[in-house]
């Protein structure tokens, strides 16, 4: 822990009322932002998609499971992964607490990855997860809304010099860097009116922080995050701290 200033209650107080002010105004600035999003235009997914289910081979439509919401996170697990990317394993922890109440709210919620479907479902299986998971194997679904890209596109960084934490995170998938940064995490919206689905909002990279809880909490302790100089990254999946 680094030295810290230490001071009187009173003079805590005084400090947390002043901090408070300043998270009151984010606080009116979130909300801004989030009637923005549900402001944005929609478009029209016009292009056929088909995904392997639990329930059998279904349609983009079909997946909204009778809601006119559907909200999904594209999993980086993609063909050659012998297990999921490790962060968003950490996030999926708490999809299966947010999926009933989503669903209340006429939201369908769920992930869809590359790898067959019986892998992914042994994989949810090892994790004791039970949220809704569908395969987009032979689909251009991930290429199409920026969840995959190809060895070219990637050229450049691959390149270089591979980043330690990427090398790590290949290794814990059990593939190579190529094919892990193929994979994106992608949350996406869309909205079904009228037998037509429509895309509404699209996020990645820290956007995707709304779903990783435990950087929130972080976020309010002395030490924060404390991911500076950490090479090996510390998220791990729950059954491998």
């Amino acid at each position: 822990m680094t030295e810290h200033q230490v001071v009187t209650r009173k003079e805590w107080q005084a400090a947390r009322d002043e901090l408070l002010k300043e998270e009151k105004e984010l606080t009116r600035r979130s909300d801004e932002l989030a009637r923005q999003r549900r402001e944005l235009p929609w478009v029209p997914i016009e292009k056929e998609y088909s995904f392997e289910t639990e329930q059998g081979t279904k349609t983009l439509a079909e997946l909204f499971d009778g809601r006119s919401q559907l909200m999904a996170y594209t999993f980086m697990f993609g063909p050659s992964y012998e297990a999921g990317c490790t962060v968003c394993s950490s996030a999926a922890d708490i999809f299966d607490g947010a999926v009933p109440h989503l669903n209340a709210r006429d939201v369908t919620f769920l992930c869809i990855s590359r790898a067959p479907l019986e892998r992914l479902l042994a994989y949810r299986e090892r994790m004791g997860w039970s949220f809704p998971w569908v395969s987009s194997e032979g689909s251009d679904f991930n290429r199409d809304f920026n969840a995959f890209h190809t060895e070219e596109e990637l050229k450049s960084f691959l390149e270089g010099e591979i980043p330690a934490t990427v090398k790590a995170m290949s290794a814990r998938s059990g593939t190579d860097p190529a094919h892990y940064v193929a994979e994106a995490p992608v949350l996406m919206v869309f909205a079904l009116e009228d037998g037509v689905v429509h895309q509404t909002y699209w996020t990645t990279a820290r956007g995707l922080e709304v779903q990783m809880s435990y950087y929130g909490l972080l976020d309010r302790t002395p030490r924060g995050r404390h991911e500076e100089n950490d090479p090996d990254f510390w998220i791990r999946r729950h059954d491998e701290y």
